[in-house]
């Protein structure tokens, strides 16, 4: 088991690291603003990243990103993680990169034309309708939107909602049962649909901790009334909607993992600078305490842990495939959820009243990444999961 980095790889991510440092670690201020707000100077510093040749590192060289392998891949997230904004600027932010891979993975050639060429050329956003109020969470076998056939059109009706960033996407692939008499992994499809398709309504941009977020930012509650779209708009064949959830879903906790490291990272960075640079009394420094000092401890070790099971948890999927690495992907996705929050906890506390002020990220942090524990499946769901893993491995 090999996690050295080559050196291209090191210059890549200095390349990286030293772009998130000097060009969007500035721009954080600005967050505050509003989406709207940032939208162009994001634009502009996303042009910046393409001339750079840093440009969607998730995506294959043939539709115009990087084509890195997963561990690099995962190297790279951990850069971009460190501020909010990192993903969107390199174009590898969710949902849409878990759209790119299915549509590359399972779309048709008109679809990739139509919605994955622009999607990866940053043109357009999209976004993922797959939760539903009181019914499908983190189960999509609970799916009560629906999707009939009639003739060459797809006729849609249901409720959704944390369909994250919707305001302002051009698309979303729905997830609908298409079959009510099947198999229950077998009930689901996912359509494209267009979001000038009229029947949408977009009930609101829901609030989380006290901010209704707008645009790439937001997450909105939505229903489909007789929403009508062509057949071919279904990605795939109809009923393997479980199956290209599953696709989605293995490599994106690498992803997610790598990027709470990236924030860890960030998180423990400013907490050292914080304890060094704040003076409590008598001359002695935030540094200087014993509680303090147990915090910075204890976060490098439980981030250094985290990164080494989130690296194995990418090496056994690139070498032996994601159904042999899924007892380690359900073991990362809540443990370093749990590592996130600590370690997001620890530096807020350390800054005082300092750290509940939006004047560095840590707030955003604390109230956004929360849900962590909770979108791809909560800590419960993982945790039951694994342990079933480890008992039929006894049995």
């Amino acid at each position: 088991m090999d996690f050295s980095v080559s050196e291209q790889t090191q210059t890549l991510l200095a390349r990286t690291q030293r772009f998130v440092d000097e060009e969007l670690i500035p721009l954080e201020p600005e967050i505050q603003k509003g989406w709207w707000h940032i939208e162009p100077l994001l634009q502009a510093k996303r042009e910046q990243v393409k001339k750079l040749g840093l440009w969607a590192p998730n995506l294959p060289q043939d539709i115009g990103g990087m084509g890195l392998p997963l561990i690099d891949l995962g190297l790279m997230f951990e850069v971009m993680g460190q501020t909010p904004i990192g993903n969107y600027v390199f174009g590898a932010q969710a949902p849409d990169a878990g759209n790119m891979e299915i549509l590359h993975e399972f779309g048709s050639p008109e679809q990739q034309d139509s919605w994955l060429k622009p999607l990866a050329e940053g043109a357009i956003r999209s976004c993922f309708a797959m939760t539903e109020p009181q019914t499908a969470g983190s189960n999509p076998t609970l799916l009560t939107s629906r999707a009939v056939r009639d003739g060459d059109s797809w006729v849609i009706n249901g409720h959704k909602w944390f369909t994250s960033c919707f305001d302002g996407a051009a698309f979303t692939i729905a997830m609908v049962v298409t079959d009510d008499d099947a198999e229950r992994h077998q009930r689901a499809s996912m359509i494209i649909v267009p979001l000038d398709t009229p029947g949408i309504e977009h009930l609101r941009n829901i609030s989380i901790m006290g901010h209704a977020g707008e645009g790439y930012f937001s997450h909105a509650e939505i229903k489909f009334h007789d929403v009508r779209v062509p057949a071919e708009n279904i990605l795939g064949e109809p009923g393997q909607g479980f199956l290209i959830a599953q696709k989605r879903l293995g490599p994106g906790r690498i992803h997610h993992c790598m990027r709470w490291l990236g924030i860890c990272k960030r998180a423990q960075k400013l907490l050292c600078q914080q304890a060094l640079g704040r003076e409590v009394r008598n001359g002695e420094r935030l540094a200087d305490q014993q509680t303090i000092q147990n915090w910075i401890a204890e976060n490098a070790a439980e981030i250094e842990a985290a990164r080494c099971m989130t690296l194995k948890a990418a090496w056994t999927g690139d070498h032996y495939g994601w159904k042999a690495a899924r007892t380690e992907i359900g073991m990362i996705k809540y443990h370093c959820a749990g590592i996130l929050q600590r370690v997001v906890d620890r530096a807020l506390q350390a800054h005082g009243s300092l750290g509940m002020t939006d004047d560095t990220p840590l707030a955003h942090w604390y109230s956004h990444e929360r849900a962590s524990r909770i979108y791809d499946g909560p800590d419960e769901v993982h945790k039951q999961k694994v342990a079933q893993q480890v008992l039929g491995s006894l049995a």
